[in-house]
C-alpha cells in the first residue's frame, strides 16, 4: 500500500529514472568553476582598485644635482602647495637599495635627489605641480604613474570579461547536462509517458513533473559545488590579505562574493527547470 501511494505521488517514476549522481556531481562541478570565476572577478577588481588607489595618487619629484639645501627646498616648495597631501625625501640608503640591482653599488653616474608626493586628489594634474616647482627649483621634474593605472584598469577589465564568459560558458555546459538528463529520463520512461498523454495528461503537467525534479537535482549539485568553493576561495582570500587590504580569517571570509555564491543554487534550479520544460515540451509535440 504504501509502494503504491508512493507510485501515486510520482506517476511516471522519476525518482528511479533520475536517481543517480551524475547529474548532481556535474553540476556541483560547474557550480564550483562559476564560485572560482565569481571570486577571480571580485579579487582582480579589489587588487586593481588598492593598486589604482595608491598609484594614482603617488607621484615622484627628481631633483637633478641635488644638495641638502636643494633638495630641501623642493620639500618646503611642495608641502606649501594645496594639492599635495604629503611630500618626502627619500633617504639616500633607501634610493641605493632600490637602484642597486640595475646599478651596483656604486653607481657610476650622479644619483638625483628623489621625493615622494602624495596627492590630495588623484585627478590632479602633475604637470601643473612640476611647472610651479620649477619655477622655484629649475630642473625639477615630476613623474606620475598614469600609465600604470590605465593598464591595472585595463587588466581589471580583461579579467572581469574572462570571468563573465566563464560564467556564461558554465551556465551553457549545465544546461547541456540537463538536457541530457532529460532525454535519458524520457528515453527510461518513455511508456509511462505515453500512455499519460494519450490518456489527456496536459503538456505542462508532464513537464512540470520533468522540470521539478531536474531542477532540485541541479540545486543540489549547485549547493555541493558552492560549499566545497568556500573553503578553498577562503584560503586564497587568506594568502591575498596582504595585497588587497584584508587581514585575519574573518576578513577573508568577509570579503568572499557571497552574493555570487548565495545565487548559485537558485540559479542552478532555475536553468535545470527552464531547460527541462523545453526538452520536454519539446519531444512532446511529436507525439500523435
Amino acid at each position: 500500500m504504501a509502494r503504491r501511494r508512493r507510485y501515486s505521488r510520482d506517476p511516471l517514476g522519476l525518482r528511479r529514472a533520475l536517481s543517480g549522481l551524475l547529474l548532481p556531481g556535474l553540476v556541483a562541478a560547474m557550480a564550483l568553476l562559476a564560485a572560482l570565476a565569481l571570486a577571480g572577478a571580485q579579487g582582480a577588481a579589489a587588487l586593481a582598485e588598492r593598486w589604482q588607489r595608491g598609484a594614482a595618487a603617488a607621484v615622484t619629484v627628481q631633483i637633478p644635482d641635488a644638495d641638502a639645501a636643494r633638495l630641501q627646498r623642493a620639500v618646503a616648495a611642495l608641502r606649501a602647495m594645496p594639492e599635495v597631501a604629503s611630500a618626502q625625501a627619500m633617504e639616500p640608503e633607501r634610493l641605493a637599495a632600490l637602484l642597486r640591482p640595475w646599478l651596483g653599488d656604486a653607481p657610476a653616474i650622479a644619483v638625483p635627489g628623489v621625493i615622494e608626493l602624495r596627492l590630495h586628489n588623484a585627478r590632479t594634474d602633475p604637470v601643473l605641480i612640476g611647472d610651479r616647482l620649477a619655477s622655484q627649483v629649475p630642473g625639477a621634474l615630476v613623474e606620475a604613474h598614469g600609465l600604470w593605472v590605465q593598464r591595472l584598469a585595463a587588466l581589471a577589465r580583461s579579467l572581469q570579461a574572462i570571468a563573465l564568459g566563464v560564467l556564461v560558458l558554465v551556465a551553457a555546459v549545465a544546461a547541456a547536462v540537463v538536457a541530457v538528463g532529460t532525454r535519458a529520463g524520457i528515453a527510461a520512461r518513455r511508456d509511462a509517458i505515453e500512455v499519460l498523454h494519450g490518456l489527456g495528461a496536459r503538456d505542462g503537467d508532464i513537464a512540470g513533473r520533468f522540470a521539478r525534479r531536474l531542477g532540485l537535482l541541479a540545486a543540489t549539485g549547485a549547493v555541493v559545488g558552492t560549499g566545497v568553493a568556500v573553503p578553498a576561495l577562503a584560503l586564497l582570500a587568506d594568502l591575498a590579505g596582504p595585497w588587497v587590504g584584508a587581514e585575519g580569517r574573518l576578513a577573508s571570509l568577509a570579503g568572499l562574493p557571497w552574493a555570487g555564491l548565495l545565487t548559485l543554487p537558485p540559479v542552478a534550479f532555475l536553468v535545470g527547470w527552464g531547460t527541462a520544460q523545453f526538452t520536454v515540451r519539446r519531444w512532446l509535440r511529436r507525439l500523435p
